[in-house]
């Protein structure tokens, strides 16, 4: 029986560990605060900092998983570097987790590998940030280079927006280093996530993309496929995308399921982000396919089989946000959101609401069901 060790116990996390689980694994589910969604469904937990090296190597030793599995930004990676070199199994391995955790090294990494990218730059102080504005252009896009979930993240349009970037930056960086990159605005005609897995023992396979649509750098909705294609992978748009993601996950090597994300703008696919495993907006595959990409991702970790992905049906996710901030919270709705056929929810399970926390899910047909029962759902506290 595998152990995996889950560094972050989200809601991507918890899937993992469902997963997992169903197929005989034992599973030690690790974030920085009690009662994380996978830690519910695990089969042990520890809270700690995951950016202090040594807790990390205690807790690594402790378990001493035979695969570390990462599910969050903030995590120590040279430490993982270091776990690798004494044979530990990182997924999909330590050098695409060091780099995909920061999104200057990845970018830099793509534009090295032959990607198109928008143009970027870099800025660790505000003064640095005012320059790079400058070079790059208005309007552009400003966040964190380790962030999640659009924390950070804001649009500039003129100079005097600039100081209230920063803070906002500052304000939403995950982990302990204080550097933003400053990205020319695409105005794209749309976005897709291509879902891409590696494999040890097999050929690389592809998941049908998936369209997606953001609001303040966070996805709000999904859908899959993205394109209306003859056969899968047939539309031209599907074979650049899986040409390009297939160069990038290559080189970082390992096993497990990428999301890869892509602008495309007249025709042209422009690379825009890289997590080496599960996506959010692949949420959508938990209704629409016959593994989710969670299942994908554990089959691939464990070196099973993956006879075919099979895409059983169109379909469709949309967030359920929090609007305050509570401890003390009751969800009301379901009824409602669920009397609509072929309607499911998830709800995660965080024990704290804020404004725009992804409290849960709504799985639906196509995006206009998905929104109407996400409208029906409403997180309030209690008192």
């Amino acid at each position: 029986m595998s152990k995996l060790l889950l560094l972050g116990s989200g809601e991507l996390g918890k899937e993992i560990c469902i997963s997992a689980k169903r197929l005989g694994c034992t599973v030690v589910a690790c974030d920085s605060y009690p009662d994380a969604p996978a830690m519910q469904v695990a089969d042990a937990n520890y809270v700690f900092d995951m950016l202090d090296s040594d807790k990390l190597k205690h807790v690594i030793n402790l378990t001493n998983p035979d695969y570390i599995v990462p599910e969050i930004e903030a995590i120590r990676t040279e430490e993982l570097l270091a776990q690798e070199l004494l044979g530990k199994v990182v997924v999909p391995n330590a050098k695409a987790v060091n780099l995909t955790m920061n999104r200057d090294k990845i970018r830099d990494h793509a534009s090295s590998l032959g990607l198109k990218t928008a143009r970027y730059d870099y800025a660790n102080t505000e003064l640095e940030l005012e320059k790079a504005v400058e070079n790059i252009g208005f309007p552009c896009i400003v966040k964190p280079v380790m962030s999640s979930s659009g924390k950070g993240q804001s649009m500039i349009h003129e100079e005097k927006e600039i100081h209230a970037a920063w803070i906002t930056a500052v304000k939403g960086m995950r982990g302990d280093r204080q550097k933003v990159i400053i990205e020319q605005f695409l105005d794209f005609d749309y976005e897709i996530t291509l879902l891409t897995i590696r494999q040890n023992n097999g050929p690389t396979l592809f998941c049908q993309s998936i369209g997606h649509v953001q609001q303040d750098g966070d996805y709000r909705w999904s859908w899959q496929p993205a394109h209306i294609a003859p056969k899968t992978g047939s539309h031209p748009i599907e074979q650049e995308a899986r040409r390009l993601a297939k160069i990038i996950t290559d080189d970082l090597g390992g096993a497990g399921l990428f999301g890869v994300e892509f602008f495309v703008l007249n025709e042209e696919v422009i690379f825009s982000e890289l997590s080496p495993r599960p996506h959010d907006t692949g949420m959508v595959t938990l209704y629409t396919q016959a593994q989710s990409e969670f299942d994908l991702h554990v089959r691939a970790i464990l070196g099973l089989p993956i006879p075919s992905i099979k895409l059983i049906r169109p379909g469709a996710s949309h967030v359920i946000l929090a609007e305050h901030d509570s401890d003390d919270f009751k969800i009301s709705g379901l009824n409602e959101a669920l009397a609509e056929p072929d309607v499911d929810v998830r709800i995660f399970g965080k024990r704290q609401a804020r404004p725009n926390r992804r409290m849960g899910v709504i799985l639906a047909p196509n995006v206009d069901k998905a929104k109407q029962a996400a409208s029906k759902i409403e997180i309030k506290p209690s008192i």
